[in-house]
């Protein structure tokens, strides 16, 4: 009873990292302001150290799985995901430095934007996916 009870505040912390990681990953579906794969990514991180059974769903999505296996094996991200989340976050320096924001913010965004950038572009392509791979691969499905 102990050891579940210390345990308590940690899990909960995860999994409300988790939950906000995926919520953000959702809006960032929808909003080109936020990128989605490094969101779903650490909720599935999150999710596995407060409900692996929720990380277990979110790795059967035909949509995220690939995505989080490629990441969580080889540190890997496809080509397809590297390129939205430039794109993304050139659009979002665009609009920061389109802005009245002080000079030294939008310097501190495109510094901030260029090393996220070099880090997605740094990664590793998936094994089997050339540079050239911008479709979304989907796990075949399971035998029952």
């Amino acid at each position: 009873m102990l050891t579940n009870l210390h345990r308590w505040p940690a899990r909960s912390f995860w999994f409300l990292t988790g939950g906000l990681a995926l919520l953000l990953g959702a809006v960032g579906a929808v909003l080109p302001i936020l990128p989605t794969t490094p969101f779903v990514i650490l909720s599935a991180f999150a999710f596995g150290k407060s409900c692996p059974r929720l990380q277990v769903w979110l790795e059967s999505r035909p949509v995220f799985g690939p995505a989080i296996t490629d990441w969580r094996t080889h540190g890997a991200i496809a080509p397809r995901y590297k390129a939205i989340s430039v794109l993304m976050m050139a659009g979002a320096l665009g609009l920061g430095l389109a802005s009245a924001l002080p000079l030294a913010i939008k310097l501190l965004q495109a510094v901030l934007v260029a090393a996220g950038a070099w880090f997605f572009l740094s990664r590793p392509n998936p094994l089997g996916c050339s540079t050239t791979c911008l479709t979304i691969r989907r796990r075949p499905p399971a035998d029952r």
